[in-house]
């Protein structure tokens, strides 16, 4: 099978015309490929909260743009409540944070009479940033795997959740085609299913070896084949290296765990929020029960039960092996050693490998 090179992404999720968004609308992946077009700031955020758009990354990435289309008429106090606006879209992923307060340092950098072409390269250079750090936590994540391994991973942390090749599925790329990554288990992810969806076709456009699992069979595998790594991505790390990602990823570390498998979590900096003391501190976004009780539109529940949907869980540092970022790798995980990687200078990233 031939291998497709780290740089080459069929994947266009994300289009900035100058004057509009155009976003790949994920609800429909993979039956249909369609688009949304983004002209406000509001309409950024309207798509980041109905998951049209999704992903740590992209959802900052989304919001740099959205934020630039808010200072189109080169006025602060649209710039402010567009700010606002985004702010509320997710309260989990902390990128989204990041992102819009960067924007707003941009914003005030400078006379309103610029505001627009100020902020519109920003936004672009916030995008450039991402894809260049998704090959570097590619890079380095691979060297940590073995020779043909056969890796687990959850929900979706390709392309379609950053600007460039993804973070857990970037790393994962970069393993197979260095040959540390033989084939690939991607579960499911209830109730959304991202991980069947999404990460499922994004490793098949790839041309990477790839089975399908339901959530509730990763034990069965830890347990009857081998599997050499479990690989995730973060929406946010609190300042002690706890992890926050997609509800499910704490009981597949305890899993793994106990079966003596190596997890990993791949995140950019720009994922870690130091402000936030432990992982018990992160809000935790919970959603409608109709993504549970439905699929697609089809009831799967009798009708009027009542369901949770919390969208996230938070994994103890404990229990990962090593956090993967552009700056380095995190291991063993504490706040003491997250610290010194973030204090590392980061190189030029925001070209695409070579």
């Amino acid at each position: 099978m031939k291998r497709k090179p780290l740089h080459q992404d069929p994947i266009k999720h994300i289009v900035w015309t100058g004057d509009r968004l155009q976003v790949l609308d994920q609800r429909y992946l993979p039956r249909t490929v369609k688009f949304v077009t983004c002209r406000s700031a509001a309409a950024v955020a309207q798509a980041t909260k109905d998951m049209v758009l999704r992903g740590a990354p992209l959802i900052g990435c989304a919001a740099a743009y959205g934020m630039a289309l808010a200072a189109r008429r080169n006025k602060m106090s649209d710039v402010v409540s567009a700010s606002l606006a985004l702010r509320r879209a997710r309260p989990t992923a902390v990128n989204l944070m990041h992102a819009l307060d960067h924007m707003m340092m941009v914003a005030k950098t400078g006379p309103e009479s610029s505001l627009s072409m100020r902020m519109a390269a920003a936004a672009v250079t916030y995008y450039e940033d991402d894809l260049g750090f998704n090959a570097r936590m590619a890079t380095l994540g691979a060297a940590l795997l073995k020779k043909g391994s056969n890796v687990i991973t959850y929900c979706n942390a390709g392309a379609l959740a950053t600007a460039g090749i993804g973070t857990a599925v970037g790393m994962i790329r970069a393993g197979w085609l260095a040959g540390s990554v033989a084939h690939v288990y991607p579960c499911e992810t209830r109730p959304y299913l991202q991980g069947a969806r999404l990460t499922l076709w994004e490793l098949m456009q790839a041309g990477i070896p790839a089975t399908l699992i339901t959530d509730n069979m990763a034990a069965h595998l830890m347990k009857t084949k081998k599997i050499d790594a479990v690989i995730v991505g973060s929406d946010r790390i609190a300042a002690n290296a706890d992890v926050c990602n997609k509800i499910g990823t704490y009981g597949l570390a305890i899993l793994a765990k106990y079966h003596g498998i190596p997890f990993y979590v791949v995140a950019p900096s720009t994922t870690v929020d130091l402000a936030t003391k432990h992982g018990r501190d992160i809000p935790i976004e919970e959603r409608s029960t109709q993504e549970v009780v439905e699929i697609f539109g089809a009831k799967i529940a009798p009708r009027g039960a009542s369901a949770h949907h919390f969208g996230f869980d938070v994994t103890p540092h404990a229990l990962v092996t090593a956090i993967v970022t552009e700056k380095g790798v995190v291991s063993p995980p504490n706040g003491v050693n997250l610290r010194k990687v973030l204090n590392r200078s980061c190189p030029t990233t925001n070209t695409r490998p070579q």
